[in-house]
């Protein structure tokens, strides 16, 4: 069920009334079950990373942070228009690689030039609604999870078992616009929709 900003999001902050927000896209479930049995060996051997969960993997498009939440709403329509008319894109899970040593994560291959176009399409959607955000260049992951400080031999072990992993081929299903404040704390990040948009462009 899509998540309503105007309620679920301020309850669970109202003492300022923000959210962090991203658009994203998702993989299909069997393809993120492909790679969690790749991922099998590592997440027995190292139980201290930080793994997120299986269902909260995705493509992030555009990171926008903190945003109060009356800046959410004017985005839905754009980005349901800009769905509409969007094919899916034929995208894979391969290889693996991490950030700094202490973040791994899985490649995506496929119509990569395909989703620079939808992200950037998408980062347009979110500047003609006047969010300022860091308009980082995208670089293509899906974040698996995070070491803890001093501890990066994991992550850069997994990183390279990881190399030769190729999943299989999937269409991006929907376009998702996600929130991200659920389970801030100690414990991991939870996300959940805010909305999600098929495409149905051919």
């Amino acid at each position: 069920m899509p998540l309503d900003v105007t309620t679920d999001v301020t309850s669970s902050v109202t003492s300022n009334a923000t959210t962090r927000v991203f658009i994203a896209l998702a993989p299909p479930d069997d393809a993120k079950d492909e790679l969690a049995r790749e991922l099998r060996p590592a997440l027995d051997t190292y139980p201290s990373l930080r793994w997120n969960r299986i269902e909260d993997w995705h493509i992030t498009l555009a990171f926008l942070g903190e945003l109060p939440v009356g800046a959410v709403p004017p985005l839905r329509a754009p980005l349901a228009g800009l769905a509409a008319v969007r094919p899916p894109l034929e995208l894979g899970l391969s290889g693996g690689g991490h950030f700094d040593e202490r973040v791994l994560w899985s490649g995506v291959d496929g119509d990569v030039e395909g989703l620079r176009l939808l992200a950037a399409e998408v980062r347009a959607v979110v500047k003609e609604c006047g969010i300022p955000f860091e308009d980082r260049p995208l670089n293509p992951h899906l974040t698996l999870a995070r070491a803890r400080r001093g501890d990066t031999g994991p992550v850069t072990g997994t990183a390279a078992a990881l190399a030769g992993f190729t999943g299989r081929r999937w269409p991006t299903a929907r376009l998702h616009l996600v929130g991200s404040n659920f389970g801030r704390g100690p414990g991991p990040i939870r996300y959940r929709d805010i909305e999600s948009w098929a495409f149905e462009g051919r």
